[in-house]
């Protein structure tokens, strides 16, 4: 077991700074600060980093960490913390590690006793979630969806009886087949796609799965999906399409006394 005292060993540390989605005025006070404190920004590409840097007049030296390098990187960077150095990791929108490089570099630096310090900040699934009208007390967040048509049909079928609201990443190329397995392995459920977050064009398109696709133009920009949870299970509608006194049977079956049967029957229904 290990215990991270974040704040109170004032050691070296590795700090996860999310940037915005898509609208500057969304960076944080603190966020800006810690770019600035720190002795070397972590960044997935320069070209990105750079202008936002720039924008708040930041002159941290900055390198390049991202999926195809992390491996040799994450240690590069440990050791860097470890010799003394403060380290920052951006990707370039949204937090690092949730669908964007990081997990390697917060494994090996958490192994190496290294504090993993995390701020908050910009998060496209739950500024769409909060603002989508869909149940968000419970919800289960999948990222993205197999690019390929018979491995995405596979995961949706899964995800089906979820009773959370689901929340995926997807790509506005890749939308309408998507949603047309939605609709295959999940029925016609009310789904919220909100795109280009934060940004001028921000849009959130509400409806049901079959509505949706009707009025789907071709969109741009990045989407999030969000999908209403399963009512009930494959196995809980099937129970239902009995007739009572079948459905009753069932119970029975499986050694329910009749009380509990009726009460089993009534609760499906």
């Amino acid at each position: 077991m290990k215990i991270q005292k974040s704040y109170l060993d004032n050691k070296p540390s590795l700090y996860l700074v999310p940037t915005p989605i898509g609208n500057y005025d969304d960076m944080t006070f603190r966020s800006v600060t810690t770019l600035e404190s720190v002795d070397y920004i972590y960044c997935e590409d320069t070209r990105i980093t750079k202008v936002l840097l720039s924008y708040f007049k930041i002159s941290t030296p900055l390198f390049v960490y991202h999926k195809f390098n992390e491996d040799k990187v994450s240690g590069e960077i440990v050791e860097k913390i470890l010799k003394g150095s403060n380290i920052a990791l951006v990707t370039d929108a949204g937090t690092p590690c949730i669908s964007d490089p990081g997990f390697l570099v917060v494994r090996k630096a958490i192994d190496s006793e290294i504090p993993v310090i995390a701020l908050p900040g910009a998060s496209a699934l739950i500024t769409a979630l909060s603002a989508s009208g869909i149940e968000s007390e419970k919800f289960f967040f999948y990222g993205f969806l197999a690019h390929k048509d018979s491995q995405k049909e596979e995961e949706l079928k899964t995800l089906a009886d979820y009773k959370e609201t689901l929340i995926f990443y997807e790509s506005a190329i890749r939308l309408k087949g998507t949603l047309l397995l939605i609709k295959k392995t999940m029925g016609n459920r009310k789904i919220v796609i909100a795109r280009e977050i934060t940004k001028k064009y921000e849009e959130y398109i509400r409806g049901n799965v079959s509505e949706v696709l009707e009025e789907l133009l071709d969109l741009k920009g990045e989407i999030v999906l969000i999908i209403e949870r399963a009512k009930l299970s494959v196995f809980q509608k099937e129970l239902n399409n009995l007739t009572i006194s079948k459905h009753f049977e069932y119970y029975l079956e499986i050694d329910y006394n009749k009380k509990d049967a009726m009460k089993a029957v009534a609760a499906d229904r």
